[in-house]
């Protein structure tokens, strides 16, 4: 198979595409591939670092209201369309595939119109602004939520959950939180707001930190680099059970270690705790797009596999709930199989098999 693939923005756009390439070359499908990005977007670091074939088009994504720069952005689409075209006739790709973000707009449109087999992915229960304009023209939508799939052409629309899945669900129980000088053995409570870190979030942990401290578990507690900084005048005397970092390189490599997470709700985190069966605590961002983080999280938490709280009401009982929540060893296991039955440990095979199907 040769795959040309597009995602960019976020790492919930890119790691998905990845992980599917890892699949593709694990089964030996493929034959060759070329990832399309932008030079702005987290891709272009990411992508070369994974020692894929990369190349660019110069796009930038719509104002929600109606500006100047979205005549820009207009504009920008336009021109994309002659380069990726080229990029299309020298690569001669069996099928196209858009994981999401604006760039996977201009590959994708093209490719339509070129009559290649089109597949794009949605990740969120909410659809994107991108792969709401592409469903119009590609050959099938794969998705991980079964509520999105009202936003496309029922006859398009294939639930195969999503490839980060799959990447992880293998992932087994190896000791790791020696690293960070804590007990493998003993249960182990990680709050993590992400690359970036939330500041709420953090907020939060930070005044929990002497109750957890308390407590007969461990707390990893993880800040995200950017505000590291603003964390570490605070850490002078921190209880022997907790460990703060900035950021972990390999955060799903710790995951099987982990008893219950604290931590946003996107879809590639949703992807991992599901594959992995972790209970969670979700705090779904406020600042994204149609406020899918707390769309997300109210699928897990109505699921039973997650309890979310939202940022307003992060308050004073917060170390108590959780407190609560990790002694209620019922409740664990019972979120644990929730999380499980939500799972799709097959996924990257899924969208290869309708990666198949289009290509047929």
């Amino acid at each position: 198979m040769r795959l040309m693939i597009s995602g960019g923005g976020t790492g919930g756009h890119i790691y998905p595409a990845l992980a599917l390439v890892q699949r593709l070359q694990e089964r030996g499908l493929l034959e060759d591939v070329l990832y399309v990005g932008t030079e702005r977007g987290l891709e272009s670091r990411i992508v070369p670092n994974a020692n894929l074939p990369f190349q660019t088009l110069e796009l930038q994504g719509f104002k929600r209201k109606l500006t100047a720069e979205n005549f820009r952005t207009l504009t920008l689409f336009l021109a994309s369309q002659k380069k990726a075209k080229r990029l299309i006739k020298d690569f001669r790709p069996d099928v196209v595939v858009g994981t999401g973000g604006y760039v996977s707009a201009g590959l994708l449109f093209a490719a339509a119109q070129k009559h290649i087999p089109t597949v794009i992915h949605e990740q969120n229960s909410v659809a994107g602004v991108t792969n709401k304009f592409l469903a119009h023209f590609v050959d099938k939508i794969a998705i991980t939520f079964p509520e999105v799939a009202a936003s496309f052409p029922a006859k398009k629309v294939v639930i195969t959950g999503n490839p980060r899945a799959q990447q992880v669900a293998g992932l087994t129980p190896n000791n790791r939180l020696a690293d960070f000088g804590l007990d493998p053995k003993k249960r182990t409570l990680l709050i993590f707001g992400g690359s970036r870190g939330a500041p709420k979030i953090n907020a939060a942990a930070l005044a929990a930190l002497p109750t957890f401290g308390q407590a007969d578990f461990q707390t990893l507690f993880v800040t995200g680099n950017a505000n590291y900084g603003k964390v570490k005048p605070h850490l002078a005397h921190l209880p022997a059970n907790v460990r703060v970092v900035p950021y972990i390189d390999d955060m799903p490599g710790i995951l099987p270690d982990i008893a219950l997470v604290i931590g946003r709700s996107g879809a590639t985190s949703l992807a991992e705790l599901t594959a992995l069966g972790l209970p969670s605590v979700l705090i779904p961002s406020p600042n994204v797009t149609h406020n899918h983080q707390y769309v997300n999280a109210k699928s897990l938490a109505d699921a039973g596999a997650a309890l979310m709280i939202t940022e307003p009401e992060l308050d004073a009982s917060f170390p108590q709930t959780i407190i609560d929540l990790m002694d209620d060893d019922a409740r664990l296991v019972r979120m644990t199989r929730a999380a499980k039955a939500l799972g799709t440990p097959d996924a990257s095979d899924q969208v290869i098999a309708v990666l198949e199907q289009v290509m047929k």
